[in-house]
């Protein structure tokens, strides 16, 4: 069993074969899939598939870095509305992105620490897009972390200093995905990342893993990703596939 931590199969990429993708999915072992949220257009179609493969796909509440623009305050506003109501399984993906935007730091940082607090207010993991932004990240995370807050650094590719930075805080996690099979990325950097912290992600329909990079990504892929792991750490596949699942288990309070 494989648990997919972050995937966003409800965007219109997926509309014309998306019946397939799970199958591919369920066919290369993948028993869940969760979905981050990035804005209010996404929330629909992210729900929509929840309702129509109940316990496969679980939804998240949050506003995605790039989104959030002059409206945020409102946006955030209505979205925490709905995590009662939808009782999403995670809060994001939220974040700082500073490779897409540079010019709103300020408003991407309240947004981003808006969002920690609705993670310890509803007792949920706090999915983190940081993307040529860890010193902010960890400037918001330095004054706002607590024993009560957990989540995941998405798409994590960083160097050990800041694995180091991260394993201080008291409950984050490593979110490996497609990346970690770039030549590039291969620096043996995901050796000096506690076992007990890593989980699998697919980032679908970006950033495919080598031999699909440059296609659509989606849920079945990961098993490119597992494999990768289980190389890199001299586990088997079995192995991190259990390990991962049981670690996502775990952070995101699912069976």
């Amino acid at each position: 069993m494989i648990i997919d931590t972050h995937s966003h199969v409800y965007l219109d990429v997926f509309k014309d074969d998306l019946a397939e993708v799970v199958e591919r999915a369920k066919s290369c072992d993948v028993r869940k899939v969760l979905l981050p949220n990035i804005d209010e257009a996404s929330i629909e179609p992210m729900l929509g598939l929840c309702k129509d493969y109940p316990d496969f796909f679980y939804s998240m509440i949050g506003l995605h870095p790039c989104d959030v623009n002059d409206d945020y305050e409102e946006v955030l506003a209505r979205m925490k509305a709905l995590i009662p109501i939808v009782k999403p399984v995670g809060i994001g993906e939220t974040g700082i992105d500073l490779h897409w935007k540079q010019d709103n730091l300020e408003i991407q940082k309240k947004s981003f620490i808006e969002q920690i607090n609705w993670a310890k207010e509803f007792n949920l993991p706090l999915i983190i897009h940081a993307r040529e932004s860890f010193k902010e990240i960890f400037e918001c995370l330095d004054e706002h972390d607590s024993p009560e807050l957990r989540g995941v650094f998405h798409c994590f590719t960083g160097s050990e200093n800041e694995i180091r930075k991260i394993a201080s805080y008291h409950n984050f996690y490593f979110g490996i995905g497609g990346t970690s099979t770039y030549k590039k990325n291969q620096d043996g950097s995901i050796q000096k990342i506690p076992v007990d912290k890593l989980v699998v992600e697919t980032d679908a329909p970006f950033l495919s893993p080598v031999p699909n990079r440059g296609k659509r990504n989606e849920p079945a892929f990961i098993e490119h990703t597992v494999e990768f792991i289980s190389k890199s750490l001299g586990m088997t596949f079995d192995e991190t596939a259990a390990l991962t699942t049981e670690n996502a288990k775990r952070l995101f309070k699912i069976d």
